[in-house]
């Protein structure tokens, strides 16, 4: 039995974290966590222990955030916490056999401190957004110190350009996140045609993102064809349902008395109907054709099951129109969006266009779909990542 401490940054990060810390657990491991940012919901969801105090910040992080956004961190309290987390990691180091650590520079730093083994699953980095990754100074350094025994990469052309900088070999086994997804496949997939709708997680963008959204269904309201579509979104447990309904109501979408099956709400305008799901992500992202975005992890998802993405520029602080560039670099082109428009309007007209185009291409073109799969396997991976890494950990 090893004593292992999974080390984490970010909400995409912790969903993988909690997901190889329960295949640990399984195998006997002692595991505990400790989320760098957020409250570590998915840890807490799987029975996994946290360690210190948690705090959400607004954005979840500085990376891609907006100008304002990093200011609001700061100003909030983000680097004395991180600070404390950090002496955290140091002070517990011998409680443990080594880190495990997942996302960005932050949490290999944490673990290089703590002069700590550790094994790091590099999802936060890709060759994909420059062709060669620049990796942040000084992570190259601590990449090659004897404590970093093995790097795990997020996608093929990564692990193989960080084999010839660092000079020691970076594998790429799939990514976690998928993992959830592996016991759908035993469903059928004769299903209608379903549109996933996917606002975000964070708060207070996320009402943002979810009335751009509606915009542009209530702008293509009007098309008959919309009549024999369904339209799931996928909302968070922090967003209420009063709060959705308060929404819908001030828009003029008729309330449908008869609830869907999860007990979420559903909603009607013009042709167009819309379910609002809660604690279904998954299952609505398997079940999707196709989904429109404005979320991290939730794109990564469906690209990796071979979906197309449907992108909405949003205001921020996270999903920017700079962290919208970089996701579609990342994940290939099958993620769409429009980029070039005058202002809100003909940006919403030109994401109709899209979505119409993306329907025509499912239902038209035969090797459109075989396309995105082979695009899922080369981005993505295949699923059963974390019985590969923990494997190939074990026989380290």
């Amino acid at each position: 039995m090893s004593r292992i401490l999974l080390i984490s940054n970010g909400h995409g990060e912790d969903l993988s974290g909690s997901l190889l810390a329960k295949y640990l657990v399984n195998k006997g491991d002692l595991v505990e966590a400790l989320p760098i940012v957020g409250d570590g919901e998915n840890y807490k969801k799987l029975n996994i222990r946290i360690i210190g105090k948690t705090k959400k910040f607004k954005t979840g992080g500085i990376g891609y955030n907006s100008f304002k956004g990093r200011m609001q961190e700061i100003f909030g309290g983000q680097i004395i916490y991180l600070l404390k987390k950090l002496y955290l990691s140091y002070k517990l180091r011998n409680k443990y056999d080594f880190y495990f650590v997942i996302g960005d520079i932050v949490p290999i730093f944490f673990a290089w401190f703590a002069k700590k083994d550790f094994f790091t699953y590099l999802v936060a980095y890709s060759s994909h957004y420059e062709g060669k990754l620049k990796l942040p100074w000084p992570c190259k350094f601590f990449l090659i110190s004897k404590y970093a025994k093995k790097i795990y990469a997020r996608d093929f052309l990564t692990a193989n350009d960080l084999t010839q900088q660092l000079r020691k070999r970076v594998y790429f086994l799939g990514n976690p996140f998928m993992d959830k997804f592996s016991f759908f496949e035993k469903k059928s997939r004769t299903l209608p045609f379903n549109i996933g709708l996917f606002p975000g997680s964070r708060f207070p963008e996320i009402l943002d993102n979810l009335q751009m959204i509606l915009e542009v269904l209530e702008t293509m309201s009007n098309l008959k064809y919309f009549d024999n579509v369904k339209f799931d979104f996928a909302i968070v447990n922090a967003l209420k349902l009063e709060k959705i309904r308060q929404m819908l109501n001030q828009r003029k979408w008729i309330y449908l008395e008869k609830t869907i099956e999860n007990s979420g709400l559903e909603f009607k305008y013009g042709f167009i109907t819309i379910n609002f799901n809660w604690n279904g992500f998954e299952e609505i992202l398997f079940k999707s054709k196709f989904v429109i975005s404005t979320a991290g992890t939730a794109a990564e998802q469906a690209i990796g099951l071979a979906k197309p993405v449907i992108q909405i520029e949003g205001k921020g602080p996270q999903f920017t129109k700079s962290f919208a560039e970089a996701q579609r670099r990342l994940l290939g082109r099958y993620v769409f969006c429009a980029t070039n428009y005058k202002n809100k309007k003909d940006q919403i007209n030109q994401t109709i266009n899209l979505i119409i185009k993306v329907i025509y291409l499912i239902q038209i073109d035969s090797k459109f779909l075989s396309s995105c799969l082979d695009n899922a396997n080369l981005r993505i991976g295949d699923c059963n990542a974390c019985t590969k890494i923990i494997d190939d950990i074990k026989a380290s």
